[in-house]
């Protein structure tokens, strides 16, 4: 588990002598009844809950600095004092003691006594924070299981505005607890919201319906009956004319099924599909969906008729345009779809068209990752091997040959250094020898 942070309010400096001096300094405040009163948490030996089971299942932002073992940084479930008045995890001061060590690991002190006391004061305040913060904890999970199962039971009944309101309660319920989805999906519920989305949804039902799957963990049988036609459909519409949420939502749905091992190719084969994904790559004031649509755009180029068709809608310039303004996980996104689309003749001539193909994957090589790198240097390659004469010159005189040396001298994989040379010969091809030299200088590429 997680080193914990020591809280800041309600620490404690010195050591508990006792419950009532750890109540009086607020070691325990907050966890208490209404009233103020600090109530202890009393079980039999049978029902007694477990310490360790408490301590890795609570989250907690801060923990009492006075529970805090001062080695491992964890709470403390078996406290024991030396003879310094330190007090430490049991197993965590053994180990010091075998390592040879004879003092204390907080003062540095020489121990004239090996003694370790049980802080038997110490477990019981320790104890008795976490079940309470545990109980709590349960008590919160049950109401939010009943809440969300009673607000499924209502959306077979309600109709118009009313299941818009139901779903999105049970979205905002979702989103804030794990337990509220681990709810849905054991209680068989994926199904009925699946079931909302048809030919017949309103966006409004559709949207909220989304939000809700995306943020669950579907089987292959819920991923199944989402990959019906009519389905996929209203998905892609939503992705056209939904708000930007409900556009990422949809993008990333789709993106999880198009993963499932019975995903068909023609699903996702939509002029529409691939319109609405280009808009969001192309979409300047709203950057966050960027991401969501070249991830599913990665994921459908591997398919022959997906990669024809993204040539023909005019993807090719525009994806090329944007490449500067990425982050590095959006960049390799997008030079794997460009490295798809070469592929097909089509797509070669379209980036060969295309004026910013060349000088913007030269400037990638060598900058952000080897991944980019190859993608970069295998679109240079197919578009200098198409027009060598025009689209070599061109990209020699950018700086290619030049960071061409630098990949071959890096190091790179050694297929990449292989590539990297038979492209650096095809640009060499309509040079002399001393100009080709002069061309591979690093000045240029430094500037």
């Amino acid at each position: 588990m997680p080193m914990f942070q020591p809280s800041k309010t309600g620490g404690f400096d010195g050591h508990i002598l006792d419950l009532h001096t750890a109540v009086k300094d607020g070691v325990l405040g907050g966890c208490g009844g209404g009233d103020g009163k600090f109530v202890v948490v009393v079980t039999d030996e049978k029902k007694k809950l477990d310490l360790e089971k408490m301590i890795s299942e609570l989250e907690l932002p801060e923990i009492p600095s006075v529970f805090i073992c001062p080695i491992s940084l964890e709470p403390m479930q078996d406290p024991v004092t030396l003879c310094t008045g330190q007090t430490y995890e049991r197993s965590n001061i053994l180990k010091w003691f075998n390592l040879g060590h004879c003092t204390c690991p907080t003062t540095m002190q020489e121990l004239w006594d090996d003694l370790v006391t049980p802080n038997k004061t110490l477990h019981q305040l320790i104890y008795t924070w976490f079940s309470q913060k545990y109980v709590l904890m349960k008590k919160r999970s049950e109401d939010v299981q009943g809440r969300a199962i009673e607000i499924l039971g209502t959306l077979r009944k309600a109709k118009g505005k009313a299941k818009v309101h139901a779903l999105s309660e049970l979205k905002q319920v979702v989103m804030a607890h794990a337990i509220a989805k681990k709810t849905v999906v054991d209680e068989g519920r994926v199904f009925v919201i699946s079931s909302l989305l048809s030919p017949f949804t309103s966006h409004a039902v559709g949207s909220e319906a989304i939000a809700i799957l995306v943020n669950l963990e579907l089987d292959s049988d819920s991923k199944a009956g989402l990959m019906q036609p009519a389905r996929v459909s209203l998905m892609v519409d939503m992705l056209n004319d939904g708000s930007i949420e409900t556009k990422i939502n949809c993008a990333r749905l789709i993106a999880r099924l198009v993963e499932e091992k019975g995903f068909r190719a023609e699903l996702v084969s939509s002029h529409s599909l691939l319109v609405g994904l280009m808009r969001l790559v192309k979409d300047r004031r709203r950057r966050n969906g960027v991401s969501p649509a070249l991830t599913l755009l990665k994921s459908v180029s591997v398919h022959k008729q997906v990669r024809n068709l993204l040539v023909r809608i005019g993807a090719v310039p525009h994806l090329v345009d944007v490449l500067p303004c990425l982050d590095p996980e959006c960049l390799e996104s997008a030079l794997f779809v460009l490295d798809s689309l070469c592929l097909e003749s089509e797509g070669r001539i379209a980036l060969k068209d295309s004026v910013n193909t060349i000088p913007h994957t030269v400037r990638l090589l060598m900058k952000v990752s080897e991944k980019c790198t190859n993608y970069a240097i295998s679109i240079l390659w197919s578009v200098c091997k198409l027009a060598s004469e025009e689209c070599s010159s061109l990209a020699v005189e950018v700086g290619l040959a030049a960071k061409l040396l630098l990949v071959i001298q890096s190091g790179c994989d050694p297929a990449l250094k292989q590539r990297s040379a038979e492209l650096l010969k095809l640009c060499s091809l309509h040079y002399s020898d001393s100009m080709f030299i002069s061309k591979c200088k690093l000045t240029r590429t430094i500037q």
